[in-house]
């Protein structure tokens, strides 16, 4: 595999960014920019109804984002018309065929000059609503393919996907392609345009029975973790990306095609400085809460685990394998992760938690410092749900039995330590499969593609991806929880 420079790749390419306002596409477009300014053009495709929407939402998600100050500082007063000359916004919708272009000579534009396509779009919520989710994760997926096949210049197309699509499965998770019709518990039947009129039927019933709004996004969210289940993934999200995934292997025809599978992505690590986050995720959202005094237990294996992976690294191994297989059809998917090759372990982020907001804690609105601790570790849904009997279940049964005497005086109390139950039962649902996983990513061809790039004069210094590289306790330390806790004061 012949890598060679990423730089001279870059330069006066055409580049069509689908999902622009997204993490990882932000942290892309930023890199390109900065590093190579030669590049010819970059279009976003950005969910906009027209041009001043999206310019809208150019400015006001992407550009205005903290993560843009080094290019900033690097070009001063020439940086409006840099932007202004490198990107053309695209007011799209990839849920719809042709990609929503309404502007027929842009589309012509774009099909006749665009050398890379990266695909970025998509709804990363677990339980999303399923016709939501179905539309951009999968549908999405199918447009973004047919649309590649028109542009004539066409060198490679990225899809950006999950190391989740695994499901459940424990034990070494090969970087293998889903075939379409796969299931991973052998149901056959699987078919998207069967989905959608499943969808349409189920919105259709809703209509007749003169649902709310809220009823309608309760149920189409149900509806998706049902038809997930079906075919053995754990939640919407996994199971309409790997859906995706299927159509990429079954659409892609001639074209030049890499999958890039990330594991948890996480903040910055270098570029364009440490430690940028956007929006708190699943570990995140432990740290914070536990920095806050609010997180009591930890339900999971505390030695399982967890992979992680900064986001410029996963950036980085997207523009390297781009360069690598411009021009050259293969079958082939990228793990972008740690489990192998450097893992860190739950009890790991609660060691690095301990000692961060020790030294450094949350101060309350009054002024006063949170002290932190160890937390109750609950290894099993049993020993969670006895925690949960005897925390919450006893006193809201307490509650009602006082409703009852004393004429409904604790209805509102009642009814908010319902809802509170409610919330947390099915946020542990959702995450339960993740807290007790057991897989570990296997990153063979990652290794490779690292390997033929050191060797063929890639830029290595400039965009790395080895994980073994990462001390976590110095990342997680001084990068990671301060870059979090930035993003919520901010």
């Amino acid at each position: 595999m012949e890598v060679g420079s990423v730089l001279h790749f870059l330069q006066n390419k055409t580049i069509l960014i689908i999902g622009a306002t997204g993490f990882l596409a932000k942290i892309f477009l930023e890199k390109i920019l900065r590093v190579q300014p030669n590049v010819k053009k970059i279009y976003l495709l950005l969910r906009a109804s027209d041009a001043n929407s999206a310019t809208y939402r150019l400015h006001n998600e992407i550009i205005a984002k903290d993560l843009f100050i080094v290019l900033k500082e690097k070009l001063g007063a020439n940086f409006k018309s840099f932007i202004s000359e490198k990107l053309t916004l695209v007011p799209g919708d990839i849920s719809i065929e042709d990609l929503g272009l309404k502007d027929s000579i842009l589309r012509e534009d774009i099909c006749n000059q665009t050398d890379v396509i990266v695909n970025l779009a998509a709804t990363t919520n677990f339980d999303e609503r399923y016709d939501i989710a179905l539309g951009l994760n999968t549908f999405g997926v199918k447009h973004v393919m047919n649309f590649a096949k028109q542009c004539t210049k066409l060198k490679v197309l990225v899809h950006v996907s999950t190391a989740y699509v695994c499901g459940e499965r424990g034990g070494l998770i090969l970087e293998d392609p889903y075939h379409f019709g796969e299931t991973l518990n052998g149901v056959s039947g699987l078919d998207i345009d069967a989905e959608k009129t499943i969808v349409c039927n189920k919105l259709d019933e809703l209509k007749e029975q003169g649902a709310t709004e809220r009823d309608v996004k309760i149920a189409m969210k149900n509806l998706g973790i049902t038809r997930a289940k079906v075919y053995g993934w754990p939640n919407t999200y996994v199971f309409t990306k790997a859906v995706g995934e299927m159509l990429v292997e079954k659409l892609k025809g001639n074209l030049s095609v890499v999958i890039l599978r990330p594991t948890i992505v996480t903040s910055t690590m270098k570029e364009p400085f440490p430690g940028w986050a956007e929006g708190v995720r699943t570990i995140d959202s432990l740290a914070v809460t536990y920095g806050q005094g609010k997180l009591t237990c930890f339900l999971g294996d505390i030695n399982g685990v967890v992979d992680v992976v900064p986001a410029d690294m996963v950036v980085n191994a997207m523009l390297v394998a781009m360069v690598a297989h411009a021009k050259q059809p293969s079958d082939i998917i990228y793990h972008v992760g740690s489990s192998v090759r450097n893992p860190v372990t739950y009890l790991n982020l609660q060691d690095f938690g301990l000692k961060y907001f020790t030294a450094k804690p949350w101060i309350r609105k009054d002024g006063t410092p949170v002290k932190v601790g160890r937390v109750t570790v609950l290894t099993s849904m049993d020993s969670f749900q006895r925690y949960m009997f005897i925390r919450y279940l006893l006193p809201l049964k307490g509650l009602e039995l006082a409703n009852a005497a004393l004429c409904q005086y604790f209805r509102g109390t009642y009814l908010e330590l319902h809802r509170k139950i409610q919330v947390v039962m099915r946020m542990v649902e959702l995450y339960r499969p993740y807290m007790f996983f057991k897989g570990l990513f296997d990153d063979m061809n990652t290794e490779k593609l690292r390997m033929a790039a050191k060797q063929s004069g890639t830029e290595t210094d400039l965009f790395y991806f080895d994980t073994k590289d990462i001390n976590w306790d110095d990342y997680f330390m001084k990068t990671h929880i301060p870059g979090i806790v930035k993003y919520i004061f901010k």
